[in-house]
């Protein structure tokens, strides 16, 4: 044997041993070398990422690529985990598909990467798209642009779970949409694993003689969480390059529990029931519970909250792992999902058969819309029955994914623009592909001679590895399959030493430069004021090379200041709902306090209504932008962690955007509402005359019926078109809320009404209008409805109003189906009234399909 041909032996030896010992390392599935795709899209060459994984070209497996693009993006954001492959880009004007050959036997996940930006002077904004797979729909009108603002990421990956395709040809096709002028489909990346089966039949919560069978469904990944754990990266997943979150930011109040991590002596062993693909080691060596005080265990549910989109069945995973219990019967408890009971009685060691071996429950619910609610809640607690040794729950990892509806639909609504990551239903992950790496090992191998260069490349290899493991947990999003936090322009001003920026809303709030603000405004040109407020002027502005905001700039004199400032940024950095303002940024440069916000087109509603007269709103036009007004207050008494009132509700701050969708404004003045024990918060008493609360303004005792005497003022305003305060008028008529009162009583409240939309208004709407508008004006606070009843009266009133040649029982019916909708937001008081209202035979039909409501 000459010289040669005993190092080619050498080195395919070595290259066995190296693939052999790295796919038990990494227990990589087998099937994934035959059938699995790692693409960067629109590359004209393979390329490495920041974790060594090796992206090829997507041309061979592009139908006619002779009629797509490829394109740099003209810019990075520093969040990026790597060039590859989000820096290019491949565009599709029109319908376009690409084909794999795969095993039709097998599972594969596809994971697709976008990176929002400017390609070739082609603003991503303009892409909205839909992509299928074998008859599956996976995104439908999709905007990356949105999503990837809603939830202040700079990228996006969606992860699904195919089914096996029998023909054993996978067609990736991207649509276009045909209702965007200009419109795009854009993809960075593309992934295509094979991965094995985990997924079975699993019960649904709620019927004990129901279950899912999961084999036969796609499904989308929408949360994986690492429970009392750090993130975990792809590179170290056990085979499918899946990456974990930490759990802590989907907490529901205080209650945190504890964490801890399992002792080396505790050696985590997977039975045979369970495969290693399931969850990798790191998710079981580490996990939450409840905390040593047993009597405050008893008293609370460790909790979890999750955005999720309804009308879809969700399939939640729960990774367990006893590495503190060693005995059946030592801690016991009851799983919670959506306030019902998934497991009324878990004890994992009487699951696993002994303390260090994991095990996974699954369960499936279906989320209607007639919950009222797109939240998922997960929550433990203590079992009492069973009289445990220790009062307390544990959870490792927990995992939710979305299941395929009958039409093969897994799509659902771009997020609300907004700098508060929620809702969320994407993540970041790092693909790594052991065919990928067989190919960067044979590299190595060329230079390979005998096995003591094998032993300094394995040892080079983890101690590589190990630092991008370090990396990539500190870039690592806390929101699942959303990718890291984005970050632009200048991140910290020249006064950072002494920013008004707080550490709960700064850091989820973009920061601009004062630099950036000037060029957007013209250094504050006038001419692009387009509004004047207590705070100061807004202005008409543009960043990031053409997105209209508004730009407001505190000015110096008002009398609202710094307080207001971190208020807002707080408050906004926290909250996302269709029907609030978002805020995109702040500026705190130079002694300037500036917020950046999204621009609403239409301006005030009080423009529309009296001041200026821009334009004369329909009755119909009006009755919309109340009730988006009313789901926008209702979110902050009832949506958040804590009840947020707004305490400056007025019709100069609920806005209009291009599609005179209502947004709630200026929360500068905002208070969190009274606690679980208490009734109300005792603060100085601020808002505007003519909307305040005459019991808050004489008690100085502030509840969230504050904000429904405000929106009471501003229900009259609509109807009326008139100031809520007009001192030109006579004495009784200065005030709305009091001239309106008056003429109720007097029975002449159609005589006020604004005469352009008097003959609009249908008698059953005006009526039930008329009602709740006059209930939110009452003296004491108790007696006026929360939000949520005033919300499902306004849409009564559309149902009145749309059905007004109808017969009276479809009108009915309409309004039953709007209650259906809301009646979790009814009070028990203010069901009780209804029925009295409404009488016990139309109350039967209305409450037909009451649920029992839960509190917050």
């Amino acid at each position: 044997m000459n010289c040669n041909t005993q190092i080619l032996f050498w080195a395919i030896l070595c290259s066995c041993i190296i693939n052999r010992i790295y796919s038990r390392k990494n227990n990589i599935f087998s099937a994934s070398n035959l059938d699995s795709f790692v693409l960067a899209c629109g590359a004209s060459s393979s390329a490495t990422d920041a974790d060594g994984r090796n992206w090829i070209p997507d041309t061979e497996f592009l139908n006619a690529p002779e009629k797509t693009t490829s394109a740099n993006a003209q810019s990075q954001d520093p969040s990026l985990p790597s060039n590859v492959p989000y820096m290019r880009a491949r565009i599709f004007k029109s319908e376009s598909t690409y084909k794999f050959s795969i095993s039709p036997k097998e599972r594969h996940l596809i994971r697709l990467h976008f990176y929002p930006s400017f390609y070739n002077n082609m603003n991503c904004f303009d892409a909205f798209f839909s992509v299928t797979v074998g008859g599956f729909t996976l995104l439908n009108n999709f905007s990356a642009s949105i999503t990837a603002q809603a939830l202040t990421q700079a990228y996006i990956v969606k992860e699904f779970a195919l089914i096996p395709l029998k023909s054993g040809a996978l067609s990736l096709t991207f649509i276009p949409s045909t209702s965007y002028e200009d419109s795009f489909a854009f993809v960075n990346g593309i992934e295509i694993i094979s991965m094995p089966k985990i997924f079975q039949p699993a019960p649904f919560v709620g019927f004990s003689d129901m279950s899912i069978n999961a084999e036969y469904y796609t499904m989308q990944t929408m949360y994986r969480l690492n429970v009392g754990g750090q993130f975990i990266p792809g590179t170290n997943d056990s085979g499918l390059v899946r990456t974990w979150y930490d759990d802590s930011p989907y907490l529901f109040g205080a209650a945190f529990g504890v964490t801890s991590k399992a002792s080396k002596n505790v050696s985590i062993e997977y039975p045979s029931t369970v495969s290693k693909y399931i969850a990798p080691v790191d998710v079981y060596i580490t996990a939450r519970t409840m905390g040593p005080n047993q009597t405050v265990n008893l008293n609370f549910n460790l909790t979890w909250v999750f955005q999720i989109d309804i009308n879809f069945t969700y399939l939640v995973r729960f990774h367990f792992c006893e590495y503190q219990m060693s005995k059946v019967n030592q801690r016991v408890f009851n799983i919670f999902i959506n306030n019902q009971t998934a497991y009324p009685a878990a004890d994992v060691i009487a699951w696993a058969g002994g303390e260090g071996v994991p095990v996974y429950k699954d369960f499936a619910i279906h989320v209607d819309d007639q919950s009222g609610d797109d939240q998922l809640w997960v929550a433990l607690h203590p079992n009492v029955t069973y009289h445990p040794e220790y009062y307390n729950a544990i959870l490792n990892g927990l995992e939710i994914f979305k299941v395929n509806d009958t039409k093969g639909n897994l799509a659902g609504p771009n997020p609300v623009p907004s700098p508060t990551p929620k809702s969320p239903e994407n993540r970041p992950f790092s693909p790594s592909k052991s065919s990928n790496h067989g190919r960067v090992v044979g590299v190595v191998l060329g230079t390979v001679a005998g096995f003591g260069l094998l032993v300094a490349g394995i040892a080079f290899f983890s101690c590589g590895r190990k630092k991008v493991v370090e990396v990539t947990s500190c870039t690592g999003s806390w929101l699942p399959l959303n990718g890291s936090s984005r970050s632009s322009g200048t991140k910290t001003s020249k006064n950072s030493g002494s920013s008004r920026f707080t550490s709960s809303g700064g850091g989820l709030c973009r920061h601009f430069s004062l630099a950036e603000i000037k060029l957007g405004t013209n250094n504050f040109d006038d001419s692009g004021v387009i509004g004047v407020g207590g705070f100061g002027k807004v202005y008409k502005g543009y960043i990031d090379g053409g997105t209209v905001v508004a730009i407001k700039r505190a000015n110096p004199s008002s009398e609202q200041g710094v307080h207001e400032f971190q208020t807002e940024i707080n408050l906004l950095s926290k909250l996302r709902h269709c029907h609030l303002v978002s805020l995109i940024g702040a500026c705190d440069e130079d002694n300037e306090m500036i917020l950046v916000y999204d621009h609403m087109a239409n301006g005030t509603l009080r423009e529309h209504l009296y001041k200026n007269s821009k334009s004369c709103l329909s009755w119909k036009q009006r009755l919309d932008i109340c009730i988006g007004a009313a789901r926008g207050l209702h979110y902050l008494h009832t949506g958040a962690k804590h009840t947020i009132i707004h305490r400056d509700v007025k019709s100069t701050n609920i806005l209009l955007d291009e599609n005179w969708v209502a947004k709630v404004s200026d929360f500068g003045l905002s208070r969190t509402g009274p606690t679980v024990n208490e009734t109300h918060v005792s603060t100085v008493v601020k808002g505007s005359f003519g909307y305040l609360d005459p019991e808050y303004f004489r008690r100085q005792k502030l509840t969230e019926k504050s904000d429904v005497y405000s929106f009471g003022v501003v229900l009259f305003e609509v109807l009326c078109s008139r100031p809520a305060l007009d001192p030109s008028l006579s004495k009784e008529q200065v005030s709305l809320a009091e001239w309106a009162l008056l003429n109720h009583q007097r029975g002449t409240l159609e005589a006020i009404i604004d005469p352009h939309i008097k003959g609009q208004i249908t008698l059953d709407c005006f009526k039930n209008f008329a009602e709740i508008a006059v209930k939110c004006l009452s003296d004491n606070g108790v007696h006026r409805p929360s939000m949520g009843t005033v919300l499902w009266n306004l849409e009564y009133s559309l149902q009145f109003q749309n059905n007004p040649n109808g017969p009276e029982v479809v009108a009915e019916q309409k309004a039953n189906d709007a209650y259906n909708m809301h009646t979790t937001l009814l009070t028990i008081e203010e069901e009780d009234e209804v029925c009295e209202e409404r009488g016990e035979h139309s109350a039967n039909a209305v409450f037909s399909q009451i649920v029992n409501p839960q509190g917050r």
